[in-house]
């Protein structure tokens, strides 16, 4: 009996699980890609320690999402951080939480994990080409890719297109698609950066001597919305998880009322009046610098932002001072490029897509992953949703193709 034949277009997360489900269902995988290798962007996102997902409770895990799509939650209760922790064993990669709640590989970095991965895909047969570019789509489903050698065609019972966004150019995700599907009928919602930093109008003094300097222990504060974490420093403004888990919201202030304005809480543990208090019991001749740094732990950074904010004056007068520190005030008049976030927002738009994740305009073509109209903070959510969407998507394809895909035992969330 001849094996119903699937191409997966993109070699990251997304397409190589749904590659990998696919093919344990019996289908004839091939894995098309324009980079020389496969999970690159991968591979450099858990150079540092790949955080795979989360343990928070489901409420509050679904709830870090900005707009969650339906579609995109209940790919995430079929296949929860607890299956994808299962997965990763599976693979001889067991999963520890760290402190802050974030799963990561014992290995901690991801290339072990990889290459299990790529030893697992080999002995189910899946076929990677590599240094392909897809470059048309027409019914059947047939892919046009230009490689190596010149234009090829590949016919298929079924195709998933896992591209992901615009955020890693030099990885390989450039946003290209968005044309190709564009002209074949397809909405696509613009790609917009997503855990990016900000822009602020550092003086050259500060930039040259505190870009690269943490804010610990700090909340920062737009609108309603406060985050608790760190930020850091960079020449062009700030960037770091408290600003990514606000990225949503300054975005939307940016684009309805061009600009948006941060409130710094340096000592977010003190109320107002304690720090008031503190900076009472100082010796008036000490230098305000020196107060700050023994009187409340002030790191050097911390006090130079306080100065930046106020345009180098500080008041000495402790309440007035203990305000300035609760409440410091930075504009952001923009936020940095897309081609240097780390993810994108926007893409296929859900009311695109027919039957689970299979575009209308184009039968047999299916997408997951980053491509989607989807966004998520770091913290491990990004990549959850990933492989949940890949999960989903391979459900779709094997049902169309009358595979018996086996279902997660899902575990309880």
């Amino acid at each position: 009996m001849t094996r119903p034949a699937v191409v997966v277009v993109g070699a990251g997360p997304a397409g190589l699980f749904a590659a990998e489900r696919l093919a344990a269902a019996g289908a004839a995988v091939t894995v098309y890609d324009r980079m020389p290798s496969p999970a690159r962007k991968l591979l450099l996102a858990g150079r540092g320690g790949l955080n795979l997902t989360h343990s928070e409770p489901r409420r509050a895990f679904l709830d870090r999402y900005p707009s969650l799509p339906p579609a995109v939650a209940e790919a995430l209760d079929g296949f929860p951080p607890d299956a994808l922790r299962a997965w990763a064993e599976g693979l001889g990669e067991p999963t520890f939480v760290g402190t802050s709640g974030r799963v990561f590989p014992r290995a901690f970095k991801a290339s072990p994990l990889v290459r299990a991965w790529l030893a697992r895909l080999t002995g189910l047969s899946v076929g990677l080409v590599m240094r392909h570019r897809l470059v048309g789509i027409a019914p059947g489903p047939l892919l046009r890719f230009d490689g190596p050698e010149g234009r090829v065609e590949v016919r298929c019972d079924a195709a998933l297109l896992a591209l992901g966004g615009a955020s890693w150019p030099r990885m390989g995700s450039d946003g290209g698609w968005t044309t190709l599907l564009k002209g074949e009928g397809v909405a696509v919602a613009p790609l917009r950066p997503a855990n990016m930093g900000v822009e602020i109008a550092w003086t050259a003094d500060f930039a040259g001597r505190f870009a690269g300097q943490p804010l610990k222990a700090v909340t920062i504060a737009l609108g309603d919305r406060i985050v608790r974490g760190e930020a850091m420093i960079t020449a062009e403004g700030l960037e770091g998880g408290a600003i990514y888990t606000l990225s949503a919201a300054i975005r939307e202030a940016l684009a309805t009322a061009g600009g948006a304005r941060l409130v710094v809480d340096l000592k977010p543990d003190l109320p107002l009046d304690a720090v008031a208090a503190r900076l009472a019991g100082a010796r008036p001749k000490d230098s305000l610098s020196a107060v700050l740094k023994k009187r409340l732990g002030l790191a050097p950074q911390a006090v130079a932002l306080l100065r930046e904010t106020e345009g180098g004056s500080l008041p000495r007068e402790p309440l007035a001072l203990a305000g300035r520190i609760k409440a410091a005030r930075l504009v952001v008049p923009g936020v940095r490029p897309l081609d240097r976030a780390i993810s994108t927002a926007g893409g296929v738009r859900f009311d695109a897509l027919g039957k689970g994740f299979e575009l209308a305009a184009m039968p047999g073509v299916f997408v997951a992953g980053e491509m989607l109209d989807w966004e998520a903070p770091t913290g491990g959510y990004l990549l959850q949703a990933t492989f949940a969407t890949a999960a989903a998507a391979s459900a779709c394809i094997a049902a169309r193709l009358g595979l018996p895909m086996a279902g997660d035992p899902v575990p309880a969330w």
